[in-house]
Formats: structure tokens, sequence, C-alpha cells
């Protein structure tokens, strides 16, 4: 039976080729093997070289010389890398200066006036907009122009096939690493949003090595993180140097912190591969696509609509609640002194120990939805807890545009340039925020991996700046 059936199903394709044949001819076969004949000689006249003709010109091949060079490729990675940086860091400061200054300047008093005239009780006007309203207004002025810059240059170097070189280019260290070599692209996707650069995973096959690349996904520099790090350096490490140095030396730390962070990414990919995700890095072909003009306005449309509304109506639902924690912590008093500044208090001899303070890791704590919140909070913590002329109230998030007052008051909050150096390396390795969390949960489907994910890189990040803050005090006391 089943020989009589495999022969009528024999007899069907014989049938099914023969109509396909009388509809498009008797010449069918002849096109055929002539197109297969015209596309190897295509091929072979771009691939091999003959020495009784003068070599063509190949632009493809020319350009990939350079980019896959196994030192100017690397050299011109880091120069686009941080090219692409500085165009988003720059490009966002004026609109997002704008943003603020609509959300922040305007609507912000414009809602207190409207609360005031309706006579909405005190705790109510300050839970909706001095903190649920003004936690979101930060999140969107601060997370939304850099990565509507900083995702359509991506897109745009992913279109114009720069991005597989790329991932080409450190095929072999990830590979060393234990890990896949597309985890190069969902790593440069991170740098934009740690979110993104979750499901940028979806590229990778291999379940394992896909999970080494979700969980080091992290260690990529987010946009959130960009001011905590800029402000920092800006205050503390640029003012080390004369004035017409400050700039770049501030930038070039700023790159050196996110460079580590790619370290870090290497390393503990090494070590997972090597443990708990232990496994045979598999082999995968390359194809690196000719080099073609951007499609500049579909690249736009998809980073934006795709990308960042997507990332970004994520990081909103989880900023409301953030704002309604800080304004609630710096409100609510047991014996005249605030719910904050009793965990400030606490965990200060931990802070301290880390070379932080107990403002820092409470910002950390409740700015876990969202890392754009940090450095407001930062702010309008050390006024709650020091007194210092600042801000509008307590709960009231705010920023300084004098870089001389931020540093007035980080100094009479007891900062020195160890508190400064340690917040940068913890704000490069400390938790997820909890869109990146909810999103690695939704990838993975595992509670296990999820919280895996989300305390490795908060125990790093307290075990670096306890080493640090160690190694500064004893050779200080030399």
């Amino acid at each position: 039976m089943m020989n009589e059936n495999y022969q009528q199903d024999v007899d069907q394709i014989l049938r099914n080729a023969q109509e396909l044949r009388a509809q498009v001819g008797v010449d069918f076969h002849e096109k055929l093997v002539e197109a297969v004949y015209t596309d190897a000689s295509y091929l072979a006249d771009r691939a091999v070289v003959r020495p009784e003709q003068a070599p063509r010109f190949d632009l493809d091949r020319t350009i990939d010389r350079i980019v896959t060079d196994k030192r100017w490729g690397f050299v011109l990675m880091i120069l686009l890398f941080a090219l692409v940086l500085w165009i988003t860091i720059e490009g966002a400061n004026v609109p997002s200066q704008m943003i603020a200054s609509v959300l922040l300047d305007t609507v912000h008093p414009w809602l207190k006036g409207l609360a005031a005239a309706i006579n909405m009780p005190w705790w109510l006007d300050g839970l909706l907009i001095d903190g649920m309203y003004l936690a979101t207004a930060w999140v969107v002025s601060v997370m939304l122009p850099p990565m509507a810059i900083f995702f359509p240059l991506f897109t745009l170097l992913e279109d114009f096939g720069y991005l597989p070189r790329v991932s080409f280019n450190l095929d072999a260290l990830f590979r060393k690493s234990g890990a896949h070599g597309k985890q190069a692209l969902s790593m440069m996707m991170g740098f934009g949003c740690n979110a993104a650069g979750v499901v940028a995973t979806r590229i990778i096959d291999s379940p394992r090595e896909r999970l080494i690349a979700i969980i080091t996904n992290n260690f990529a520099l987010c946009n959130g993180r960009w001011p905590t790090q800029i402000l920092i350096a800006t205050v503390f490490i640029g003012g080390l140097v004369p004035a017409h140095l400050a700039g770049m030396i501030s930038a070039a730390t700023v790159v050196g912190v996110a460079l580590l962070g790619v370290g870090f990414t290497f390393l503990v990919s090494w070590f997972l591969s090597r443990t708990v995700l232990r496994g045979e890095v598999s082999t995968f072909s390359l194809e690196l696509p000719p080099y073609r003009p951007p499609r500049f306005w579909q690249t736009l449309y998809t980073s934006l609509i795709d990308r960042t509304i997507y990332v970004l109506w994520r990081a909103v639902v989880f900023a409301l609640p953030a704002g309604a924690v800080i304004w609630l912590v710096s409100n609510i008093t047991i014996s005249g002194t605030s719910i904050a500044e009793y965990v400030i208090n606490f965990v200060e001899p931990f802070g301290l120990l880390l070379g932080l303070n107990g403002v820092i890791l409470l910002a950390y704590i409740v700015a876990i939805p969202a890392n754009e919140i940090v450095i407001p909070t930062i702010l309008m913590l050390t006024v709650l807890v020091t007194g210092v002329g600042g801000g509008e109230g307590a709960g009231v998030m705010f920023d300084l545009d004098s870089i001389s007052d931020t540093y007035a008051l980080f100094q009479a909050g007891g900062w020195t340039l160890l508190t400064a150096v340690n917040l940068m390396l913890f704000s490069l390795v400390h938790n997820p925020c909890s869109t990146t969390i909810y999103t690695i949960y939704k990838e993975t489907g595992s509670v296990k991996w999820t919280t895996f994910a989300a305390l490795l890189p908060v125990g790093m990040g307290f075990a670096l700046t306890f080493v640090v803050a160690q190694v500064w005090r004893l050779v200080a006391a030399v």
C-alpha cells in the first residue's frame, strides 16, 4: 500500500511539472539553465581574479578591505560609534530642553494653577502633579529625543550594510567568550535602549546564546543613563583639567565608561558560557550584503513607530507609579521625619562603604522604573536631607541649569571625587530598569532567568564599587 501511494505521489509531481512546462513554454529548461549560468558567470567575474586581466574595481570589496580590517576595522568601528553617540547627545540637547520647557515650565505650573482653582486637596495635587506627572514628564523629555535620533541612525547603518560588518569584526571575540557573533548587533541596539536590545536578540537562533545576550545587554549604556554619565563627568571630571580641555576630557570619560561596559559584556558572557549556561558555541554563516543607499523615510517611520514609541510607552507606564512612590516617601512623615530620610539614614553606612551615599542608593531604588529620573531624584533628595535651597518642595523633582550650582549642591551633600567616580560605575553596572526587566520576562517567559538577569548586574555593581572605594581609600591613606 505504501509503495502504491508513493508511486501515485511521484506521478502527480510529474504531471504537475509537465503542466508547468506547458504553461511557460518548451524552452523552460533551457532558460532556467541559462539563468543559472549567467548568475554563476557574474559571481565568478566578481570573485575570481585572472592574471591576464587587469583587476576590476569593486566598490563593495574596496570598502570591506577597510571596515573589516583586523586593526582599522576596530578603529573605524569605535570612531563611528563615538560619532553616533555624539550626534545623539548633542542633537538631543535642544529638543530635550524644548520638551522639558513645555512639560515642566509651562504645563506643570498650569496644572498646579488648575488644581488650586478647583480646590484639589494638597495631597492629591502633590501625588498626581508633583509626583506622577513630573516623573512622566522627565522620562519623556529626557528619553524621547535621544531615541528619536539614535534608532534612525542605527537603522540607517543597518540598511546601508555596515552592521553585519560589525558582527563580522566582533564574531571572533564573542566566539571566544562563548557567545554568538550576532550578539554584537543586539549589544549595539542596547546603547539606544536595553529593552530594545533584548528584543533584538531574536536574531540569535540558539536559545543558550540568546539567553547570554539577553542577560548581558544591560552592560550596554542605554540613553537613560547618558544624562547621569554626562552630568557627573562634566561636574567632577571636567573640573580637574583646564577649561579648554574640560569638554574633551568629559566626553572621553563617558566613552571610556561605555567601552568598559563592552568589556563587561565579554567577561560575563565568558563566565556564563562556562558555568550556568555551559554549551558549544554555534557556528553561523554570515552573509555580508552589498552596500546600498539607506531607505530614509521607511527607516524613519520604522524607527519612530516600531522602536521609539513602543519603548517610550513602556517607560511611561512604569514612570507613573515611580513618581507616586517618590512623592509619597518624601511627604509621608513619622514623628516629623519623612520615610525617605529614614531610608537614607538606614542605608547610609552601606552607601559610604561602597563609596556612594544613602541618597544615591534610595534614588536608584525608587527610580527602578526609569533611569531617566535618577539625577532629578538625587537632587531632590539631597535638598530634602541637607536643607540647602533648591527645588519647589519635598518630592518635587527638579534640575539645575548651572554646573556650579549643581556642584555646590553635591558638595553640600558630602560628595567627593570618589562618590562621582563610583556613581558613574554604578550607573553602568546595576539592575536593569523595570521596562527592560519586563521585556526580559516577555522574551524568556522565565521568572528564574528574569530574576537572575536583574540581580547579577546589581551584585556586580556592589562588588565593583566596594573594591574601588577600598583601593581609593588605601591609596589616599598612603
